[in-house]
């Protein structure tokens, strides 16, 4: 989907996105979950608390339907520096982030952003704009597809459980 197509998505399925190793993935293969997107950063003051509580999230509801689509950036303070593919899944697995799917690093904010987030900013606007303002933005799609919610980084993925768990 080009960069100007993504005014025309009816969801999130109508996008493909790269995994960290350059491949192609079509979000239609989560067609069904309910989805937690988030922007994830290594060197940020909020990284070891969403890590944790991500991994929590993932365990606590992966088994009854919830996905959760990670996209490191580098845009906030250059705090995303580890580079795509094995030194991604590196930092990850010795951060003990068992956080769901990870995809390339992308910008979400920008000329540059990808059109998954320039969807996800046009459907779930923020307290100052549609702009991402920081690491860790969630974004809570249901089951169709649809953003429904958009949370700050500093909140807590333990505080968005009961949003998640009305849509299981």
């Amino acid at each position: 989907m080009s960069n100007e197509d993504y005014k025309n998505a009816a969801s999130i399925y109508d996008f493909t996105v790269k995994d960290t190793h350059g491949n192609d993935v079509s979000l239609d293969k989560y067609k069904g979950q309910v989805i937690l997107v988030v922007n994830i950063a290594s060197k940020c003051g909020l990284t070891k608390n969403n890590y944790q509580k991500l991994t929590d999230l993932k365990e606590k509801f992966g088994e009854r339907g919830l996905t959760i689509l990670n996209f490191p950036c580098n845009q906030f303070g250059s705090q995303m520096p580890e580079a795509d593919g094995e030194a991604m899944v590196c930092h990850l697995r010795d951060s003990k982030a068992d956080i769901g799917e990870v995809f390339a690093k992308v910008d979400v904010n920008g000329d540059k952003a990808i059109p998954l987030y320039k969807y996800l900013k046009a459907k779930q606007t923020g307290t100052l704009g549609s702009g991402i303002k920081w690491n860790f933005t969630k974004f809570l799609v249901n089951r169709e597809g649809i953003p429904i919610n958009r949370y700050a980084p500093t909140t807590d993925p333990m505080d968005i459980a009961k949003d998640i768990e009305k849509l299981l």
